[in-house]
């Protein structure tokens, strides 16, 4: 006899991004998948969206800033994947999200921290 609690598939928990990011990743148990193309990475939001998976996904800025039509997809449905992004570890610090950008739009540039000093919450 199967339970409800039984078919439920657990969130699955990716990254997908440089390769230096990934080994990290790798280490707390997130499936991973290093330094993939656009296309790639848009054919893992394909098959999360058709298999109705659950996931937490991190990208690094690069892939979030890409034109990946099933991330946007994803992205405007909210729910069932939750995606991040993440900084290069060699990059100052941007954040590459819809609210840093509304941030940005209301405020000004200097709203949001670019991690170089002398800017909104850089070091001075």
């Amino acid at each position: 006899m199967t339970t409800a609690h039984e078919s439920v598939r657990p969130t699955r928990m990716l990254f997908l991004g440089e390769q230096s990011l990934a080994d990290g990743f790798r280490l707390i148990g997130f499936e991973t998948l290093a330094d993939p193309t656009p296309e790639a990475a848009d054919q893992v939001f394909r098959d999360l969206s058709r298999n109705r998976e659950k996931a937490f996904v991190i990208l690094d800025d690069r892939l979030m800033r890409a034109d990946c039509p099933n991330l946007k997809r994803v992205r405007r449905e909210g729910g069932r994947v939750v995606v991040i992004s993440v900084p290069p570890l060699s990059a100052p610090t941007l954040l590459a999200s819809e609210v840093a950008d509304r941030l940005t739009a209301l405020f000004g540039a200097g709203a949001v921290p670019d991690g170089q000093p002398g800017h909104a919450g850089g070091a001075t």
